[in-house]
């Protein structure tokens, strides 16, 4: 299939964009023998695992749920971070993870007997107290109050017996400047733990394959880290690994005048992008410009009942048409994992294109998948 024969809505995502992606990122892995880790949270299209494995260290996950999923289709090292397991949790989790992280000392000390017994390598996720970032504070586990991360204060002047690494997380779509920043206070708080450790994970959040990245930067730390603390470091990008490799395609159903033309789409942001109203995020229109930029300015929103399920406004050179396809870029992060269907709306089909051009329909949803999730 070709992809303008598709089916909307659909996702699209382009293998030679992930391969691209992962070239630089295994590039990386080479120069400083780092292992960059796949973060499920943002990309879990598990039909391409084969291909992220043969770039990557492996994986890790937000859950048992997603631990589980790396453990079936990925095949690697499998990390894992949630801020609290319960039991049964554990006791799968220590069957199928070789690195557990902790968001409490309370936590590793009562699944103690568990991980013990297991012989997994277990680390504590620290809270540097410093964030990089502003406006998107849904996104900032440094922030004020936040329950992400151990703070120094809570820790005396050793960690507890088995713990082999540290874990922290600050950035989000950010380039290696505040992580170097970021370092720099966390060594500042916690660098007298990271000798005798055996690793030490940098979180994600990392754009390392978006264009003007200063991966030598990156690189410098990393071996830093390395040379001066002989430990090993781990690196948990998500939407590196498919930044920009996706689309998805969606039709104009109706048009429909109030102050301005406005789009109603196959396509819903609450449903099938909800970034575009949690962050809020724009995401890229092929051929459209920002208001006012071209001839025509159209608000594109969805077909739910939820009055606020509006993409945004973007201007055309010609105003769209019903039955006039339009495609939204880097709409294969975070887009899969979180979509849902609210309104009974369909899911989008999951496609793959591959190098040749040619299109595999990977997934296709109906009326048993929305049943399906209720009582």
């Amino acid at each position: 299939m070709r992809a303008e024969t598709l089916r909307t809505p659909v996702y699209l995502v382009d293998e030679a964009a992930l391969i691209h992606n992962l070239e630089i990122l295994h590039g990386v892995e080479e120069r400083t023998g780092c292992h960059i880790l796949l973060a499920q949270k943002a990309f879990s299209m598990f039909r391409v695992y084969p291909l992220i494995a043969k770039y990557l260290s492996g994986a890790t996950a937000s859950g048992l749920y997603e631990a589980r999923l790396a453990h079936e289709e990925f095949g690697k090292e499998n990390h894992v971070f949630c801020p609290a397991y319960t039991d049964e949790e554990m006791a799968e989790i220590c069957k199928i993870c070789d690195h557990i992280s902790f968001n409490s000392l309370r936590q590793l000390e009562h699944h103690r007997p568990v991980w013990e017994a297991a012989g997994v390598s277990v680390g504590l996720r620290v809270n540097p107290a410093h964030s990089t970032q502003e406006g998107h504070a849904i996104y900032d586990p440094c922030a004020p109050g936040s329950r992400l991360g151990i703070l120094r204060s809570a820790l005396g002047d050793s960690l507890p017996a088995g713990v082999e690494g540290l874990h922290f997380h600050t950035l989000c779509e950010q380039d290696s400047a505040p992580l170097v920043e970021t370092f720099q206070a966390f060594e500042e708080k916690f660098g007298q733990f990271l000798h005798g450790l055996k690793w030490l994970n940098l979180g994600g959040g990392h754009h390392i394959t978006r264009e003007g990245y200063d991966l030598a930067a990156l690189e410098k730390l990393i071996l830093y880290i390395r040379d001066k603390y002989d430990v090993e470091v781990y690196l948990e990008p998500g939407e590196a690994i498919a930044l920009n490799a996706g689309t998805l395609i969606t039709t104009v159903m109706d048009v429909v005048e109030n102050t301005m033309p406005i789009l109603i789409l196959d396509a819903s942001a609450a449903c099938h992008m909800p970034d575009v109203l949690e962050m809020p995020y724009r995401p890229p229109l092929l051929g459209a410009g920002m208001p006012g930029e071209k001839a025509v300015t159209c608000r594109l929103g969805a077909r739910t009942c939820l009055a606020g399920d509006v993409i945004g406004d973007y201007s055309f050179d010609k105003q769209p048409e019903i039955g006039d396809r339009l495609v939204f870029g880097d709409m294969a992060i975070y887009s899969m994992v979180k979509n849902n269907t609210f309104n009974g709306m369909p899911l989008p089909d999951i496609t793959l294109r591959h190098p040749d051009g040619s299109c595999e329909i990977v997934r296709q949803f109906g009326y048993e998948d929305f049943k399906g999730r209720l009582s």
